[in-house]
């Protein structure tokens, strides 16, 4: 349940920057904040995951701490993402792991490790797991079967997607369902792609103080899309089964290269937004939100770096060792989505598709 208290103090602080107005050009929550006169939990929801955090705001604020209006838009607004995030969770006994990512994250990596472990040796030789294997075509089958692998990762796949769809699906109920306008889609998807609000006013975000920086948002675009390479070198690898190319693949092919570039994305994405937490402006941040966001960051790199060592492992006897890290790496990922701070993507898409179809339709009624 939400805290009464956080909630009170998102909307006085969006009282007071209504009344203001000085940052209305910072970011796409000013201008969505300024078509209302009163905030509602749901607009509060809305408007908190709009926000990128980028944190112009409040180092432009005359109310800002010391001031005694002690406005921190980021700050509070962080909180009710957190609080959004566990309203929204499915199923609903569940959204109690939002709260305990890091210890939730070890267990699930453990769970899965040894649970690959397990049936690698149930189903194979348990010498198979120590031993070379030449790097041919259905290597790493020969570790552990194709059906441990693939069943296990459907099942928990679509187990995600569907918690993530129902908790997006009550998240727009909620914020209620605005009139649709042409090209907002086109609009969400390209503000998702670009990060164009971790921009700030334009010049890029304060993460250490006041000055700007654009490190942020280089960061997670090589995060992000280092993911998507390494999810498009999951299904090119899959198609590759389907036709009977069996990995492991050369290192030239498709795959070996999406996956590759992808893990050093990956790795260097979560690597800098980890040195950014711990050498950034304390004072804005929302210290409930640590745990969560280092137990995604250390989940991401973990998963990068597992197999990014599997590929230079995969000619040794520790191949196998590696391989099912890697795959328990992988399964933990997944199985936790719902319940970690990776749900913010949806959200903040959900929010950025509302905001296009509201500018959008303000558009069509002033002309």
């Amino acid at each position: 349940m939400p805290s009464p208290e956080r909630t009170a103090e998102a909307r006085r602080a969006m009282e007071v920057c209504n009344a203001c107005r000085y940052c209305e050009g910072f970011c796409a929550v000013f201008p969505a904040m300024e078509r209302r006169r009163a905030f509602s939990d749901a607009d509060l929801d809305y408007l908190a995951n709009l926000c990128h955090g980028c944190r112009g705001c409040f180092h432009a604020c005359q109310y800002a701490p010391p001031h005694p209006f002690g406005i921190n838009v980021p700050r509070s607004f962080a909180e009710l993402r957190l609080d959004s995030y566990a309203r929204y969770a499915w199923p609903k006994p569940l959204a109690a792991l939002l709260h305990h990512n890091g210890i939730v994250m070890a267990l699930a990596v453990s769970i899965g490790v040894g649970l690959v472990i397990l049936l690698a040796a149930a189903l194979q030789d348990p010498a198979s797991l120590f031993g070379v294997h030449p790097v041919q075509p259905g290597a790493f089958y020969a570790v552990i079967p194709l059906a441990a692998m693939l069943w296990p990762a459907l099942a928990v796949s679509l187990f995600s997607v569907l918690a993530l769809a129902m908790g997006a699906r009550a998240f727009w109920r909620d914020a209620g369902t605005p009139r649709r306008a042409p090209g907002t889609l086109a609009a969400a998807v390209g503000d998702t792609l670009s990060l164009r609000n971790l921009g700030g006013g334009g010049h890029g975000c304060n993460d250490r103080d006041e000055a700007f920086s654009m490190a942020r948002r280089w960061l997670h675009h090589a995060m992000f899309y280092g993911f998507l390479l390494c999810f498009a070198a999951t299904c090119v690898a899959t198609l590759y089964d389907w036709f009977g190319h069996l990995a492991p693949y050369g290192f030239s092919t498709p795959p070996v290269l999406l996956g590759s570039v992808g893990g050093l994305g990956m790795l260097v994405g979560s690597g800098g937004l980890f040195w950014l937490k711990l050498t950034g402006d304390q004072t804005p941040d929302a210290r409930r939100l640590v745990g969560p966001d280092v137990a995604m960051l250390a989940s991401l790199a973990l998963v990068a770096f597992t197999g990014l060592l599997l590929l230079a492992l995969r000619a040794t006897g520790a191949m196998g060792i590696a391989l099912a890290i890697h795959l328990g790496c992988v399964l933990a990922l997944f199985v936790t989505v719902p319940y970690s701070r990776m749900v913010h993507g949806l959200y903040r898409f959900a929010a950025l598709l509302r905001n296009a179809i509201e500018a959008r339709t303000m558009r069509i009624l002033g002309e």
